[in-house]
C-alpha cells in the first residue's frame, strides 16, 4: 500500500522534514518561501493530509473545491487563517499546536519590553550608523522597568508566563481577562481590571489575546488615547488585534 500523500506548504526544521519523508509521500518538496496560489490549491486538493502555516489562508472558497484532504495541521497556536466551519462541513479535521510557544513568546515579550524601555534598537542603529559621539549623561536614558505597572491584556498561558517573569522586576501586575487568575508561586499580586482602567494605569501594556471577531481591532485610537503619554504597547499576539 502506498503511503498517504502529505502536502507541506513551507520548509520545516530538518527533524520534522526527515520524519515526514520517512512516513509519507510528499506532494512536493517545500521551499523556504511561500508557495504560489496554484501550488497551494493543488496541494490541498491532492494530498491526504496537509501542514500549513499561519500565513496560509484556507477560506470557504478554497475548501469548497473537490479534495481528498482528511486533516489540516496548522503550524501555529492560532488558527484564524482557517475557516473552521467550512473545514468541519467538509469533514476535514483541523489541528493546531497549543502551548509549544508559551515560554518563547513570553521571552520575546520581555525582550521587547526591555528594548523599548532602554531604547536598545535605537542605540544599536545609532552606533551602526557611525553617529555615536561618545558617552553623555543625558544620552538615550530610556526609562526604568523595575517597580512599574505592567498591564496584561489576555491572561491565558502566555499572559501568565509574562506576569511570572515580571516578579524579578518587582512590577505591579494588572490584567484584563474574562476570568480571574491567581498569581503563581513567587509572583506579585495580580489585580483584575476592566480594559479601559488597565490602559489608563499601566506603564507597559502587553497583548496576548487570540484573534477573533471580538478581539479584532481591540486596540484602536480610542484605547490608545486612554494610555499615559509615557506608556508602551507591546503586541505579541496578532497584528489585527
Amino acid at each position: 500500500m502506498s503511503p498517504p500523500i502529505l502536502y507541506i506548504s513551507r520548509l520545516l526544521p530538518d527533524p520534522v522534514m526527515a520524519a515526514a519523508r520517512q512516513q509519507f509521500q510528499l506532494f512536493n518538496e517545500p521551499r523556504d518561501i511561500a508557495p504560489s496560489w496554484e501550488t497551494f490549491k493543488a496541494g490541498l486538493r491532492e494530498a491526504d493530509a496537509a501542514i500549513c502555516t499561519l500565513t496560509d489562508r484556507v477560506d470557504t472558497a478554497l475548501l469548497a473545491e473537490p479534495t481528498r484532504l482528511k486533516i489540516l495541521a496548522n503550524y501555529a497556536v492560532g488558527y484564524n487563517n482557517i475557516d473552521l466551519a467550512a473545514a468541519t462541513a467538509k469533514g476535514i479535521v483541523v489541528t493546531n499546536t497549543p502551548d509549544v510557544l508559551t515560554d518563547s513568546t513570553a521571552d520575546l515579550t520581555w525582550a521587547l519590553i526591555l528594548a523599548v524601555a532602554r531604547r536598545v534598537a535605537e542605540g544599536d542603529a545609532y552606533v551602526r550608523a557611525g553617529a555615536w559621539p561618545g558617552w553623555a549623561p543625558t544620552q538615550m536614558l530610556g526609562t526604568d522597568v523595575s517597580g512599574k505597572m505592567l498591564g496584561i491584556v489576555g491572561m491565558g498561558r502566555i499572559g501568565q508566563a509574562v506576569a511570572k517573569r515580571a516578579a524579578g522586576f518587582n512590577m505591579r501586575i494588572c490584567y484584563s481577562s474574562r476570568t480571574p487568575h491567581a498569581p503563581g508561586q513567587g509572583s506579585s499580586q495580580w489585580e483584575q481590571r476592566a480594559l479601559p482602567d488597565l490602559l489608563r494605569e499601566a506603564d507597559f501594556v502587553t497583548l496576548h489575546v487570540p484573534l477573533s471577531p471580538e478581539t479584532h481591532h481591540l486596540i484602536g485610537p480610542r484605547q490608545l488615547a486612554l494610555m499615559k503619554p509615557t506608556a508602551f504597547l507591546i503586541n505579541t499576539s496578532r497584528g489585527p488585534v
